[in-house]
């Protein structure tokens, strides 16, 4: 069987990692925007800053008027855009190279890469796959090499992210160490090592998924958001060294990389994928029923915008 190769055009690099100035997008490994062979056309994106479709489970009043109002999900997001490969004049070889990076980079593949796009500074990333690609074969392509390409990228996760993932990390509690005799005046209490909690801000507009890894030895981990009042409780022993690793996008539980833990979910633990961040600050209580001093909980998320 012959070896697949990936070009640089589709690997999925992190979001946003060549851009360098406004107006610019990432799609996978293909920087395109000012300053780069590829120019966005002056109609610049659709669907970019637009709110998403939706479905809703309003429940219209049967004996009165209007409806009682549910809850609202929304739908992948559909982003299009024209791109212009303008190679140097009358270099029919740059024109082909320009073209056939195009079709690399916009190929009809199964995985979702990153789509960032930055605007004022501000640069923000979907998960995506091309759904349409359209590439003129017309006579200024014939003869001057100037090609257009119209694309379709479609998110299944409408959410728009920053580009900086948030990490926070805490330890179990730890006690205060107390008085120390003989008593000296001013008197020292002690200082707690770990309260257990931290907290995670989401600064944007839509709420974010987060994964969380407990790390042992510890018994039960257990993390309550304060905030919303969810919480994730398993039923499980970690070792030193053993990782229970939750992301609350894809409902997965793992254990050290390999093994679903899932089904040790606490009768009291919330569905995976409702354990969101809401825009504004989540106050994460780490709790475990027992632990060592090396017991601890790292937290990663992204900033979420509709």
């Amino acid at each position: 069987m012959a070896e697949t190769t990936t070009t640089a055009y589709t690997e999925d690099l992190p979001p946003g990692s060549l851009i360098t100035r406004d107006g610019q997008m990432q799609w996978a490994g293909l920087l395109m925007g000012p300053g780069t062979p590829y120019e966005i056309d002056r109609a610049g994106l659709s669907g970019w800053e637009d709110l998403p479709e939706y479905d809703a489970s309003d429940a219209d009043h049967p004996t009165a008027h209007g409806a009682w109002p549910g809850a609202r999900y929304a739908k992948p997001r559909r982003i299009g855009g024209t791109v212009w490969a303008v190679p140097p004049q009358d270099d029919t070889a740059s024109a082909l190279a320009a073209t056939r990076a195009l079709r690399q980079a916009l190929l009809l593949g199964d995985s979702e890469r990153w789509l960032a796009v930055r605007l004022h500074g501000e640069t923000l990333a979907v998960r995506a796959r091309v759904s349409q690609r359209v590439l003129a074969a017309d006579r200024t392509y014939t003869t001057q090499g100037v090609s257009r390409a119209s694309v379709q990228w479609y998110a299944t996760d409408p959410r728009r992210y920053s580009v900086t993932e948030q990490t926070a990390v805490t330890g179990a509690p730890q006690p205060e160490t107390g008085l120390t005799w003989p008593l000296t005046w001013p008197l020292y209490w002690g200082q707690t090592a770990s309260t257990g909690d931290v907290n995670a801000d989401n600064t944007g507009s839509a709420p974010t998924h987060p994964v969380i890894a407990f790390t042992g030895p510890c018994t039960n981990p257990t993390v309550t958001d304060r905030a919303s009042g969810r919480r994730l409780r398993y039923q499980i022993v970690l070792t030193p060294g053993d990782e229970l690793v939750v992301d609350t996008a894809a409902g997965t539980v793992t254990l050290n990389g390999t093994a679903s833990r899932r089904n040790t979910a606490a009768a009291d633990s919330s569905p995976e994928e409702l354990f969101a961040f809401e825009p504004g600050r989540a106050q994460l209580a780490f709790r475990p029923d027992t632990h060592d001093p090396g017991a601890r909980m790292t937290v990663r998320w992204r900033a979420a915008e509709w």
